[in-house]
């Protein structure tokens, strides 16, 4: 059983990230969460692998996991960060962007990394949140964004 975290540094497992957020395979890009404290921060875990199928293409004989995959893996984390800050578990919320700001690629993501999604709430609480994010590989800085998201809770007939 997946226990809901409070602000004390908890994880989110599989099943509970799919409580949350819609996406499913090929499109979900978060593993876990760690290191959740509601309404501030937290951090998403994205085992990259070869046998994922945007390397097919990208790029044939040399696998680099694309930039705006690792921006929405940000998204997806910080839709978690949310979904547990205003109890949104199996509400079938809905995350869209609304805007991306201050992107910048400092290092590649290859398969075998471990990429991790720090994300921290720069501004929330309601339907809109502005979120900082930051793609690490160990200790060197992958990528850096500013982005903003509205969550959309479908009313019920």
């Amino acid at each position: 059983m997946t226990e809901q975290p409070t602000d004390m540094g908890q994880t989110a497992d599989i099943a509970l990230i799919q409580r949350i957020l819609p996406h499913r395979y090929p499109f979900l890009l978060v593993d876990k969460v760690v290191d959740i404290h509601v309404n501030k921060s937290c951090v998403g875990i994205k085992c990259v692998t070869m046998n994922e199928p945007q390397f097919t293409g990208h790029f044939p004989g040399v696998p680099i996991f694309p930039g705006v995959m690792i921006i929405e893996a940000m998204a997806q984390t910080s839709g978690i960060l949310v979904g547990l800050s205003m109890d949104l578990v199996d509400k079938n919320a809905n995350v869209f962007f609304m805007g991306v700001d201050g992107v910048k690629f400092r290092r590649k993501v290859v398969p075998g990394d471990v990429l991790e999604l720090h994300v921290k709430a720069l501004r929330g609480g309601g339907r809109v949140w502005k979120f900082e994010g930051r793609g690490m590989v160990g200790d060197e800085l992958a990528c850096e964004a500013e982005f903003t998201a509205m969550f959309d809770v479908p009313k019920k007939a």
